[in-house]
């Protein structure tokens, strides 16, 4: 018997359904630079020069971890290319930069059209809350190297910035406010721990559990919660306040993210309490019996990204942000140190 590349595994044809089907999620975020998106070998992008003096591009690249394990769980493929887009869109960001476009890859063993489309869906919609366009991607079909059911998700995201208007930490100094802005939930950052905690480990909280930590939602519905993009938040306060340092906390926590900003001599005292910590944290910590300590540095605990700025624009900058639909408040300030990120209790 002859076999084909169908037989082997691989289905041309459901690739080429797979990529009608998305074609209209990625025509919604077409930028007007777009030359030419899906479809050639390379997507085109012209950048209006005109706009900048010294333009520098400014890049990354991530992907939504083991959060995909709850996707797999449920079967709800909707809401992880939210996060793909805000992983990449947020780091970015805290250069100052425009996100100008983004591609992804996705791999998976044996192609479904229907549940791929889903996946491809929530990057545009996360592309288009981060003004950015999906400009193209790459499809991998590999059998017998994944999961039946299961995929892998990889985002690249490009921006711009006016040389001059780098935003790097290198201003802040003693007495700079930090600006806290609420996450909504874990992010894509430390599950791991969190289904070890409340699904590996015997602790009674199963995913269609509602604890009361929760208020009302589902296990399931907290972990699938998107990542929140910050670009409307930074494009609110550009402009408005003296921005001198961006941290996007991700894999970490504060510790380990708002420390990659600091200055020499400088560290950032974060006030323990200053924020209230959503609930999932607690739930948390409570059925795996986590260590405070293995808490801040894994989670965000409920602050996803830093603005740090001149202690007078701080209170205009959270009654900016609070009309712009971005919870925020004070949680600390920098003071004198070696670059560490240290918690205080005022």
């Amino acid at each position: 018997m002859a076999i084909t590349y169908k037989k082997a595994g691989v289905d041309i044809e459901e690739g080429e359904r797979f990529v009608k089907l998305l074609s209209p999620a990625a025509a919604r975020t077409r930028r007007k630079e777009v030359l030419q998106g899906i479809g050639l070998f390379g997507a085109l992008f012209k950048l209006d020069t005109r706009k900048y003096k010294e333009p520098v591009l400014v890049s990354s690249t991530d992907g939504v971890g083991t959060k995909l394990k709850i996707a797999f769980m449920t079967g709800r493929h909707d809401t992880v290319g939210i996060d793909l887009v805000a992983m990449s869109v947020n780091d970015i960001l805290t250069c100052g930069a425009e996100p100008l476009f983004f591609l992804d890859y996705f791999a998976t063993g044996k192609l479904r059209a229907g549940k791929a489309v889903k996946v491809i869906e929530g990057i545009a919609k996360g592309c288009e809350e981060s003004g950015c366009t999906l400009i193209g991607g790459e499809t991998a079909e590999m059998p017998g190297f994944y999961k039946p059911g299961e995929y892998d998700l990889a985002g690249f995201a490009v921006g711009v910035v006016e040389r001059r208007m780098i935003i790097n930490g290198a201003r802040i100094k003693p007495g700079d406010a930090l600006v806290g802005m609420a996450s909504s939930g874990l992010h894509s950052n430390g599950y791991s721990l969190a289904r070890k905690a409340l699904i590996e480990k015997n602790s009674g909280t199963g995913l269609k559990s509602k604890p009361g930590e929760l208020g009302g939602k589902t296990v399931a519905d907290e972990l699938l919660t998107p990542t929140r993009i910050y670009v409307k938040a930074f494009n609110a306060l550009n402009g408005k306040v003296d921005i001198k340092g961006l941290a996007h906390i991700t894999g970490g926590g504060i510790p380990g993210n708002l420390n990659r900003i600091l200055p020499k001599g400088i560290d950032a005292l974060v006030v323990e309490g200053s924020w209230p910590v959503p609930g999932i944290f607690g739930l948390i910590q409570k059925a795996g019996k986590v260590p405070e300590a293995d808490m801040k540095k894994t989670f965000n605990m409920g602050i996803g990204f830093v603005a740090v700025m001149p202690e007078k624009d701080a209170p205009k900058a959270v009654s900016i942000l609070k009309k712009a639909g971005y919870a925020s408040c004070l949680i600390g300030r920098a003071g004198k140190g070696s670059g560490k990120v240290r918690y205080v209790k005022s």
